[in-house]
């Protein structure tokens, strides 16, 4: 059969059947040159109502316009990565680079301990020489809780690794593998075996859970291993000495699991926090774990990937380094993004999550227009990347020559002497978080360390194979949900609007249609004014009796009538091809609109704020848990409102100043039928019903639930009052 010296690790397919899409684009874009021409062209006399109401509309709608070419441009091109692990073997078994690991957690009550094993567990357990592999936790909340359950992981991955390999195991997130597989009852041996595993995973979870919700560790548990004597010293979880801990140490040849075979090796990381020292929060952390691998275990390539993100696919790194490893293409590489896929997710998915279209059609479009950012998450980068190397043709490396540096320090040595590399003082004066290593002083740090990366030379890549890479959890309340997009807009906004915008950063580095590309998500915050113009000021017109859309009985009323059902049809259709129901794409258009409406407002007044020195970049975790009652609400798909926040208001607000316009303007059809008013205003009657129905959950919320996710009375009262004081005003 040969050895395949010849042939790629990995091939490019674009994307089939990009003529419909090509003649779906120009056929919005001739509706929308209409919808311009009608408006330049029809705009009120200055004595006339409503002047002013049109012209507005008419710059929201040239955003729209604008945002949607951006939206088009992204997706003319996308292309799709197939690799052949079969030739990579062949190839390279013997000389695979070491890979290095990081799990990120910052606080055991969001991110549960018996969660952030899970993930570990599944990383360490890759179809991967074992003995190239580490796994480093960071934990920025300082747990004792969840140095805790890494001891117990470190005990049960000697039974579960090979449980892995002699099962096939997949997910090899013991969590997730036990909750969806069945026994094999086909051999004695074998289920025997199958039920041990399981009951020893269930009473480590159960031991971790018990610790975990009284809070504290037994005397008992102290003894079992040194690590826990750094909690002796330590004041709060903001407010502490390094910890370091090698849980296990992979050089040690007694570090095997029940079979005999190498374990990987691990580490529990807690960085030095005090608090008169910025600790930058992920980005802090990445750094740290860099500097303190470069010292243990110094792998060639990086993963880093968050707690609750744990490994669906066993192969993820024989499947990414491929790319690093192809003779031809390898070398130019600089990091492989594998998409965020989640698995909690219901079958309509209620609060549009599942980011579906973004990582089938717009990450691979950026992928063709020059590479896909980097997203935080199932990420591999080469360590030399992250440490600011910029490329050049002499960064081809001969794969079969690199010899592993050998670390000869003891366990202990090697604790002591790495602490410092996580100390607080360790960055003064130094390039890290500017040229070294991830980026700080913005909330979405990974966006701009990905552009920094590609402004060096690199190329990067996305690959979504069939089986998922890695599956984490979405948010189950809508609060969640917006406030995760409002931190990642405003991240993204706050690029745009710095030094690190793709236009300054990126000039004469990357392409043109890259830069261009990145605008997509950089400008996720800026649609929050055209759309709140859209929703607010044609049904207070209506109110008012000023039309601002053509008669229903004039041909000019066309182009809108098409552009709006082409765009809307090709997207349901799309989001249909991509996995998702009728419903499915319904919820997505509703929480496309709360996010507009909620989140990028407050991501974009956060950053004008920001300019203004008002305010500083804030960081908040997303949490991975709820209680059983927002649990089953969420299961069954009913929208969760329960706590008092001013995005609810806001929300609140417009859906009933919606209905009272709604009232209002068909009292003033009706009461005027005669003179067929209705067709003046048969557009703004038919766009703010169908705010009304898409704002059918929030009404329910309002008035109708009893249960404790209902709109808060705070709310309700609020919004009443706000949405009556915006009629009043306006008439």
């Amino acid at each position: 059969m040969g050895d395949n010296n010849g042939l790629p690790l990995f091939v490019t397919k674009s994307a089939k059947g990009r003529i419909l899409f090509q003649l779906y684009a120009i056929l919005i874009c001739v509706g929308v040159c209409l919808i311009f021409l009608y408006r330049l062209s029809h705009i009120p006399r200055r004595e006339e109502a409503g002047r002013w109401a049109w012209i507005g509309l008419f710059l929201a709608e040239l955003w729209f316009s604008f945002y949607w070419f951006l939206t088009t441009f992204v997706r003319l091109n996308p292309i799709y990565r197939y690799t052949f692990k079969d030739r990579l073997s062949l190839r390279y078994e013997k000389f695979f680079p070491s890979i290095d690991i990081f799990v990120c957690t910052a606080d055991p009550t969001i991110e549960p301990p018996a969660m952030v094993i899970n993930t570990v567990l599944s990383v360490m357990a890759y179809d991967y020489p074992p003995e190239k592999l580490s796994v480093y936790l960071s934990d920025d909340g300082g747990s004792v809780l969840t140095f805790y359950a890494m001891l117990e992981a470190s005990r049960f991955s000697k039974i579960w690794l090979p449980f892995c390999k002699k099962f096939k195991v997949e997910p090899r997130s013991p969590e997730a593998y036990f909750r969806t597989a069945i026994e094999p009852l086909g051999e004695p041996a074998m289920a025997k075996e199958w039920t041990s595993v399981k009951k020893l995973y269930e009473d480590m979870k159960k031991r971790i859970e018990t610790t975990t919700k009284l809070g504290l560790i037994s005397e008992e548990i102290n003894q079992e291993h040194k690590g826990f004597k750094e909690w002796t010293w330590l004041a709060s979880k903001r407010d502490h000495q390094t910890i370091l801990q090698i849980l296990i140490d992979g050089r040690d040849p007694n570090a095997v699991d029940i079979e005999g075979q190498s374990l990987p090796t691990l580490v529990y990381l807690a960085r030095e926090k005090r608090p008169q020292y910025h600790h930058n929060f992920k980005a802090g952390a990445m750094n740290a774990l860099l500097r303190v691998s470069s010292k243990i275990s110094d792998g060639l390539i990086i993963l880093n990937v968050d707690c609750d993100m744990y490994s669906n696919n066993s192969e993820s790194v024989r499947d990414a380094i491929c790319f690093f490893m192809d003779e031809e293409e390898g070398h130019k590489v600089g990091f492989v993004q594998f998409p965020q896929t989640f698995e909690n997710l219901t079958k309509n998915d209620v609060y549009s999550s599942s980011l579906n279209v973004i990582n089938e059609v717009e990450l691979p479009g950026l992928d063709g227009n020059g590479g896909p950012c980097y997203i935080g998450s199932g990420c591999f980068h080469r360590r030399e990347i992250l440490c600011g190397k910029n490329y050049s043709k002499e960064c081809k490396v001969d794969w079969k020559r690199l010899t592993k540096r050998e670390v000869e320090q003891s366990i202990s040595v090697l604790e002591e002497t790495c602490k410092v590399l996580a100390s607080c003082t360790y960055e003064e004066n130094t390039q890290w978080g500017k040229e070294i290593g991830l980026k700080y002083g913005c909330p979405v740090e990974d966006i701009i360390t990905g552009l920094a990366i590609q402004c060096r030379g690199w190329r990067s890549i996305y690959f979504n194979p069939k089986r998922k890479g890695f599956l984490g959890v979405a948010p189950t309340t809508l609060l969640q949900s917006l406030v995760q997009h409002k931190r990642w807009s405003e991240g993204d906004f706050q690029i745009f609007a710095s030094r690190y915008s793709p236009f300054v950063m990126g000039y004469k580095k990357i392409p043109l249609k890259l830069q261009f590309s990145y605008c997509y998500f950089l400008l996720w915050a800026a649609n929050c004014l055209a759309t709140l113009y859209y929703v607010v000021v044609p049904s207070l017109c209506l109110l008012r009796g000023i039309s601002l859309f053509p008669e229903i009985s004039n041909s000019w009323v066309l182009p809108f009538a098409f552009v709006i059902f082409v765009h809307r049809a090709y997207s349901l259709g799309e989001f249909v091809f991509f996995g998702g129901t009728l419903q499915g794409w319904w919820n997505d258009q509703r929480m496309w609109l709360y996010k507009r409406m909620t989140s990028y407002f407050f991501g974009f007044l956060d950053n004008i704020l920001r300019l203004l020195r008002f305010s500083k970049s804030a960081f908040v975790i997303t949490a991975k848990v709820a209680d059983n009652d927002v649990s089953q609400r969420y299961k069954q798909e009913i929208m969760e409102f329960g706590a008092s926040s001013p995005m609810f208001t806001i929300l609140a607000t417009l859906a009933l100043l919606n209905a009272f316009c709604f009232i209002g303007g068909l009292m003033r059809v009706i009461a005027d039928v005669e003179n067929l008013v209705w067709e003046r205003f048969t557009l703004q009657i038919l766009l703010c019903g169908m705010l009304i129905f898409i704002n059918l959950p929030i009404y329910q919320g309002l008035f109708l639930r009893k249960d404790n996710g209902s709109m808060p009375t705070s709310v309700t009262c609020q919004s009443i009052m706000f949405a009556i004081l915006a009629c009043v005003l306006s008439l």
